[in-house]
Parts: structure tokens; C-alpha cells; sequence
């Protein structure tokens, strides 16, 4: 046989793209078995309990919707690839066997995708326990050794459009200046219309780049007011008795002066995502989160996130552990953490709590058996662990720390690509981190299957 692409005279299998099936295959034959796309469909299906997510649909009328545990599919699956935006996942169905293989040849648009992730993020984030049940049952999580850290995400908002309190206080009088000479402007001008054309034709509305400076500047006072509102809030709870900052707690030289109630002249809040902050990490400083994770030892499985927009970490180790206990109903045996989580309230209450940690007061040098004793008072709890580790040297259980948790926010981060959140507002971000945690628990389970 010649074959008149390549001038050869050799046999080659039939290529042939306009032919058809005779019968249709099974989407499921397209898609190879033990695919990660089957077992997340599968566990959607057989393993989750879709109660909260279903109870939502109870008008009989109106066109079907996309069955809710198809969407709940697409979505973990979207998550588990690395593939976030509402777009990608349209376009991933119309393209992708895998994600085919999950909605089953259904094609939902981009709209409906987005929509059902904000209608049900709060029931998609409570997925978390669910999943990470199914991985304690499959034995992935002991509770032998857990660690936690904190990493900072970005924002779904630039920290160019944030404003200092500073700056806020001279923007808003000039605006205001603006704003009412601009208004006078055209009330004169109105006036003169009126005499020219009459008081019955149109022309009397705002110009639009009077509207345009009215809502800048009403945005900067809402601001303001929420800046001095925090700093109202704080000198307050400064004034309690148990006001005190929970990393105050043994390092030495004179206490920090209480806050004044007024903000600071530095003080900044973002324009676009107001309840997000500016916060420091090793390549600079960027508008967003401080999320949390702890993570099992043994198979990097997350047993409690959180979320917050301090970017101390200090505050939220007693609340993880208490995330812990009531994802898992068990106190983990040993707990480690870097400096950033040091402080004598919170190894007290891990001492009460019954967990044995392994804590570092300052920093680790590279090549040095165990963390600097940092600032630790004598006599303290904050000494006795600097000590505790400086004993143990290479053999301490803080040195599982590094290889627990800071491999997992490799993987959200670098290999699955999550490094901005796309929902704004502390509550949405905090169930999307959720679910991105939810995603990696599943991509664990689907390992061992």
C-alpha cells in the first residue's frame, strides 16, 4: 500500500477521524481505570453526605439544574488539578475526557459553575470533616505527630488600591473641596440651562465626574471610619484585664504602650478587599491572608484549617489544636510549631490540654542541631522548651516539622498552582481555603486506594 503523505509504501494502522461508532462508548472506557477523575466522582457519590447542599433545592418548578453532586464533583475535581476559575472548569469539560468523565458529557457554563460555588460555599467547606473522616478510616491520619504553620496568600485584591490612614484624612478634605465646588459648579450651570431652555427640559441631573469623585470619596470615609473603629476596638480590649497580646508573654524590656484608640498614620485598608491586609513574606510584602493548616505526620493529611488576616501566627495555635479535637474527637500526642507560635500562654495551654510539644523559641540556624533560645526568661516554660530541644539536638521530634507541613503548602501552592484566592471577604476566603484544603486531603486518599 502507498501512502501519499509520506511517499512510503508501508502499512499503517487506519486513521480515519470522520468515522463514526457503530455503538457509543462508555465515557468511562475513555478515561483510563484508577484515574484520580473516577475516584473523586465515586467518593462525591458514594461517600459524602450531600444533605446541606441538596436541601437547598426545594422549589419543584423551574427548568432541572445540574444535579448538585455533579456540580460538588466538578468542583473538588477542578480544585485537585490545579484548575480554580469558573472559566477553566467550563472550558476543561468541553475539552477534557477527565473532567468528562466526571459530569458525565454535561457541559455546564462558566456562570452556573461560579454560581454554585457561592450559593454552597459554606456547605462545600464543611466537606473538609467529611474527607478528612474517609482518610482517618483509611488509616492516613494517627495523630502520632502533627505540625502546624501559617502561609501567606494573596488576596483577590491589589495592595495598590489600598490607602494609609494618613493619607486618607488629606484625600478626604481635598475631595470634599472637589466635590463641593464641583457641585456648585453645576448647580450654576443648572441655573443657567434653566434660563436658556426652560425648567421643563432635561439637564439638571449630577454630571457623572462629580458621581465619580462622590463615590471615591465616600469610600475613603467608610474606610476611615472602619480604621478607627479597629483602633476603638483594640485600645478596648487593651483595657481588659485579659487584654494582654499572647506573644507579649516573657520577652523582656518595658511593656508596649496601649493603644491610643486613634489610628496610626500608617495604618492602611485596601479599597477592593477591605477585610484583607498587607502582610510580610520572604519575597516582599503582599496584600492577603494568613492561612493555617495542621497537618499529620504520617501521610501529610490537614486535620484542622483556618484562616485569618493577622499576620502574627502566635494567636491561632490554641484554636487549631481546638479545631483538631473537634475534626477528630482525639488529642494529637505531639505537636510541633516554629518560633512564630511561641509564647508562655500557649505552651501553657497545650500543657493543659495534654499534648507534648516540641515549640522553638528563636530561630534555627542551617547546620545547627536545634533552635536558638531566643529571648526566653529563666525559669519559664518558654526556657524549659529551648532547653528541651537543645538536649535533644537532632533527635527531637521538631525536626519532623519542616518535612509535615511546609511540604503541603508545596503542594497547594507550586504544584497545584493555588497562590491567590479568587472570593473576597474574610468568610468566603476562609471557606475557600477550606476547600482547597478538602482538594488536597482527597488527592492523599485518592493515593492509596
Amino acid at each position: 500500500m502507498f501512502d501519499s503523505l509520506t511517499g512510503m509504501s508501508k502499512t499503517f494502522r487506519p486513521w480515519d477521524p470522520d468515522q463514526v461508532w457503530l455503538l457509543p462508548p462508555s465515557i468511562q472506557d475513555l478515561v483510563p481505570a484508577g484515574h484520580i477523575a473516577h475516584f473523586v466522582r465515586d467518593t462525591v457519590r458514594n461517600g459524602l453526605d450531600l444533605s446541606a447542599i441538596m436541601a437547598a433545592y426545594d422549589e419543584p418548578r423551574g427548568y432541572p439544574p445540574y444535579h448538585p453532586g455533579m456540580m460538588t464533583a466538578l468542583l473538588l475535581y477542578g480544585y485537585c488539578q490545579g484548575i480554580y476559575s469558573s472559566r477553566r472548569i467550563a472550558r476543561a469539560c468541553e475539552e477534557r475526557l477527565d473532567f468528562a468523565a466526571v459530569s458525565g458529557l454535561q457541559y455546564p457554563d462558566f456562570r452556573t459553575v461560579s454560581e454554585f460555588r457561592k450559593r454552597h460555599l459554606k456547605a462545600l467547606s464543611g466537606l473538609f470533616v467529611q474527607v478528612l473522616e474517609l482518610c482517618r478510616k483509611a488509616g492516613l491520619a494517627k495523630l502520632g505527630h502533627v505540625a502546624i504553620d501559617g502561609t501567606k496568600i494573596k488576596a483577590n485584591a491589589s495592595k495598590h488600591k489600598a490607602m494609609s490612614y494618613g493619607r486618607m484624612k488629606g484625600a478626604e478634605a481635598k475631595l470634599a473641596a472637589e466635590v463641593a465646588g464641583w457641585l456648585k459648579q453645576a448647580a450654576a450651570i443648572d441655573a443657567a440651562e434653566d434660563r436658556q431652555l426652560g425648567s421643563g427640559q432635561r439637564g439638571d441631573e449630577t454630571p457623572e465626574w462629580v458621581a465619580h469623585k462622590e463615590q471615591r470619596l465616600a469610600k475613603i470615609r467608610e474606610a476611615r471610619a472602619a480604621l478607627e473603629a479597629e483602633a476603638q476596638a483594640a485600645a478596648a480590649a487593651c483595657a481588659r484585664p485579659d487584654g494582654e497580646e499572647d506573644g507579649a508573654a516573657g520577652k523582656p524590656g518595658r511593656k508596649a504602650r496601649p493603644p491610643s484608640g486613634v489610628p496610626d498614620d500608617k495604618a492602611q485598608r485596601n479599597f477592593t478587599d477591605p477585610q484583607s491586609r498587607i502582610m510580610k513574606t520572604t519575597d516582599g510584602f503582599i496584600q492577603g491572608y494568613n492561612a493555617q493548616a495542621a497537618v499529620d505526620a504520617d501521610h501529610q493529611i490537614i486535620l484542622a484549617c483556618d484562616l485569618t488576616n493577622q499576620g502574627a501566627d502566635c494567636p491561632q495555635l490554641m484554636a487549631m489544636v481546638d479545631q483538631i479535637v473537634a475534626n477528630t474527637g482525639a488529642v494529637p500526642a505531639q505537636l510541633s510549631a516554629d518560633a512564630g507560635y511561641a509564647s508562655e500562654t500557649n505552651l501553657q495551654g497545650l500543657e493543659e490540654g495534654g499534648v507534648t510539644a516540641f515549640i522553638a523559641t528563636g530561630r534555627q540556624k542551617h547546620g545547627t542541631p536545634a533552635p536558638a533560645a531566643g529571648s526566653a526568661k529563666p525559669g519559664t516554660r518558654l526556657a524549659a522548651m529551648a532547653q528541651t530541644l537543645a538536649a535533644q539536638g537532632y533527635e527531637s521530634p521538631y525536626r519532623l516539622r519542616k518535612q509535615t507541613v511546609e511540604p503541603v503548602f508545596g503542594q497547594i501552592k507550586q504544584a497545584r498552582g493555588f497562590r491567590q484566592f479568587l472570593l473576597r471577604g474574610l468568610e468566603k476566603v476562609k471557606d475557600e481555603w477550606a476547600l482547597v484544603c478538602t482538594s488536597h486531603n482527597l488527592c492523599k486518599l485518592a493515593m492509596i486506594r
